[in-house]
């Protein structure tokens, strides 16, 4: 997979809106929009269990990693759920096992990664390169500064805390 170097932030998109503008975030969120549909599309064909398993984050020890777009995607026009107890995605339902922003779960949540997916002997490897090499573009294109994607906890802690600070 081609990867851009985060550190030549001079190169800028001739077409693309000043960064970090309303129109910038809103192309961004169309374009994750579109790539989320092509990673739904590519897992037809599989299908989850949908245990909750995954999202036991501290317990599983993984979590999926967004980029700016996708967590903007996340948190826009929804309240900011507080740290679940347990460890698990805050996104979770009070039960702990179906995910409360389904529509807009992270593209990592989209690709299954546990041993229990069920569908064809071959995951679509290139595809999923291909639709995570379009974020990285996305997100650039929305925010030229950034160095990568951060895992969502990481996320989710400095978006609760600052909007428990007193302003």
């Amino acid at each position: 997979m081609r990867t851009h170097d985060w550190g030549d932030d001079d190169e800028e998109q001739e077409d693309a809106p000043a960064p970090g503008g309303t129109q910038a975030r809103e192309r961004a969120l169309k374009e994750v929009r579109a790539i989320y549909r092509q990673a739904d599309a590519a897992y037809a064909p599989f299908s989850c269990q949908a245990s909750g398993e995954c999202c036991q984050l501290s317990r599983t020890g993984r979590q999926p990693w967004l980029w700016l777009p996708e967590w903007e995607l996340l948190t826009k026009g929804r309240p900011l759920p507080p740290p679940r107890e347990d460890g698990g995605c805050p996104y979770l339902d009070a039960a702990g096992l179906r995910c409360t922003v389904y529509a807009d779960r992270p593209f990592g949540c989209r690709t299954f990664f546990c041993e229990r997916i069920r569908g064809p002997a071959r995951q679509p490897a290139e595809t999923v390169g291909t639709l995570l090499e379009r974020l990285e573009w996305a997100s650039q294109r929305r925010e030229p500064s950034l160095r990568g994607p951060r895992p969502l906890l990481e996320w989710h802690a400095e978006a609760f805390a600052a909007a428990r600070k007193p302003r």
